[in-house]
């Protein structure tokens, strides 16, 4: 009889047991989970902890809700500069609401699926009302934003919250990206012969001009010289003549003298000159008599 009652008590204890552990399940804090009843939803739980459900009547899904990822495709789209651009993009997102999250997509791959047509189309319409230079460089941060905001509109009826959108990379194809590069290269080569050309004409413009320049000063220096040269000879004119009135036996020893020291020079002059020519008649006598010929024989 005793045996009997610890054998039942024993298959109580660990059917009780069973039950427990059947019962009992456990919820992250990076989780949130979803209790199913006979597969129809019966709670949402968001709070972590160790949790208990009804025992093979209840079943337990997971639902992550850290900020997932969400790789997207290169695609290819037109601006409406008609350029071709091949776009990479990434997404972030988390699950707000769990049930619908749930009833719409059911798992996570559903939602990438959703998320993936929903931003690539976005991104295809977004994109192709602005221009390759505004894409790319000057208003790439609003057009982002415009994207996220879109998508995040469209996603909430899957409960997802979508926490950023970036566009990784924007380039043209590899086809365009030579006939691109090649045109550019031209138009700097243009570019360069154009100043080049510029320069060659400006630098002959400022030669020309520094001739002239030169030449006007050169003749303005040659006729202020004449001018200044003539006013000195005609001072110095005046100022002989002057001395010639005053003493006229002065001046003629003075010239004369001048005279002897130009045709006089150190060196192998020589002169076939008669000694009483007037030429000599200071050379012999200060008082310019010179010396009386004498009478022939």
């Amino acid at each position: 009889m005793n045996n009997a009652v610890k054998a039942v008590s024993l298959a109580v204890i660990g059917v009780v047991a069973i039950a427990l552990l059947l019962s009992a399940y456990v919820v992250q804090q990076t989780q949130q989970a979803l209790v199913l009843r006979f597969g129809a939803i019966n709670r949402v739980v968001t709070e972590p902890g160790l949790k208990f459900k009804m025992p093979f009547i209840d079943s337990v899904i997971t639902i992550d809700k850290r900020v997932l990822d969400l790789d997207l495709p290169v695609q290819e789209i037109l601006a409406n500069d008609q350029n071709r651009l091949s776009v990479d993009a990434f997404a972030r997102y988390r699950i707000s609401n769990a049930l619908l999250f749930f009833q719409s997509v059911n798992n996570i791959n559903g939602a990438n699926a959703q998320l993936n047509r929903i931003v690539n189309s976005t991104i295809r319409n977004v994109l192709a009302e602005a221009s390759y230079q505004a894409i790319v460089r000057t208003d790439r941060a609003r057009l982002m934003n415009r994207i996220q905001d879109d998508v995040n509109r469209q996603a909430r009826a899957f409960g997802i919250e979508i926490v950023d959108v970036r566009l990784t990379r924007v380039d043209l194809p590899a086809a365009n990206s030579q006939a691109v590069f090649q045109r550019m290269q031209t138009e700097r080569q243009r570019e360069a012969a154009d100043l080049r050309a510029n320069g060659s004409q400006t630098s002959q413009e400022i030669r020309a001009r520094a001739d002239r320049d030169v030449q006007v000063l050169l003749g303005e220096a040659g006729r202020k010289s004449d001018e200044t040269r003539g006013q000195g000879d005609a001072e110095r004119n005046r100022i002989f003549a002057a001395a010639f009135n005053r003493d006229p036996e002065f001046f003629a020893f003075y010239r004369s003298m001048q005279a002897y020291e130009s045709g006089l020079k150190a060196g192998e002059t020589r002169m076939v000159l008669s000694p009483n020519s007037d030429f000599f008649r200071f050379f012999n006598d200060p008082q310019g008599r010179g010396r009386t010929p004498a009478p022939p024989r």
